[in-house]
């Protein structure tokens, strides 16, 4: 006998046409993210500061080239590495640009910033569950899942430039310590998931905010000057050693989707 709920089951899954967008949360996807959080902060301050473009221009161009990699990768149909990867790097960027503006331009405290976008990153989250009731990574399936997911990963950016100025420069924590506290509290995470119980969705998102911190820490560490308390590799070198790292490992995920999903492979 066919209850009411398993006839209209198909009914419901029907706008679902795509083929999930996102990437295996793999450890390969977590180094990839750290990396590019850390070329986000580095490569701002290199076009901000090392090429003078200066914080406004910067922000425009940043912005114009992110809109054109969330086109491509949204009129993909399925997860593409190298769309989704270089549409992560922008948002990375642009959600660094966009704390600057307000820290810098508009003088707006760290303390507000990261207040601000904690409550932004809330109603996202609420609007995107009370819509979809889920916030799955596992289930981009759809263009407004996608929408959602996106919107998410720029506000998580920049809360995440925020809290990493906010303990890193404001509370003069120094950017080594800042990166141990951020990936202690990623450990605490991973441990409350394992051991505790904590939902895996719930552990997802906290460990996907606190590695932009991590990675805005390291990349400060690198870059910044000895008297600054980096270790001065400067923002140029940080980010081409990140970016050449980031390529390498994309193009061997590639590689492996391509052999994942060629002809004649069988699960």
């Amino acid at each position: 006998m066919t209850t009411r709920a398993e006839r209209t089951e198909p009914a419901i899954r029907r706008p679902a046409s795509l083929l999930n967008k996102v990437p295996e949360v793999t450890l390969a996807f977590w180094v990839v993210k750290v990396l590019c959080t850390t070329v986000g902060e580095t490569f701002a301050d290199f076009l901000n500061d090392g090429l003078g473009l200066g914080l406004t221009v910067t922000s425009v161009v940043m912005t114009a080239l992110l809109v054109v990699a969330l086109v491509l990768q949204f009129r993909t149909r399925r997860y593409v590495p190298w769309v989704y990867w270089l549409t992560v790097v922008l948002i990375s960027v642009v959600g660094t640009l966009l704390t600057d503006t307000l820290t810098d331009s508009l003088a707006v405290s760290l303390w507000t910033s990261t207040i601000v976008f904690a409550v932004a990153l809330a109603v996202v989250f609420g609007v995107w569950y009370s819509v979809e009731r889920t916030l799955s990574v596992h289930d981009i399936t759809t263009r407004r899942r996608e929408g959602f997911y996106w919107a998410t990963i720029l506000v998580t950016f920049a809360l995440g430039t925020a809290v990493g100025d906010l303990l890193g420069e404001q509370l003069a924590l120094g950017y080594l310590s800042s990166a141990l506290v951020f990936a202690g509290a990623i450990a605490l995470v991973a441990l409350a998931h394992r051991v505790l119980g904590l939902g895996a969705v719930v552990a997802f998102w906290a460990a996907y905010v606190l590695t932009r911190p991590l990675g805005a820490s390291l990349g400060d560490l690198l870059s910044q000057a000895r008297t600054d308390g980096g270790l001065g590799l400067g923002p140029t070198a940080t980010s081409l050693v990140f970016l050449v790292a980031i390529a390498g490992v994309v193009t061997a995920m590639t590689v492996s989707t391509r052999r994942e999903t060629s002809p004649g492979r069988h699960a």
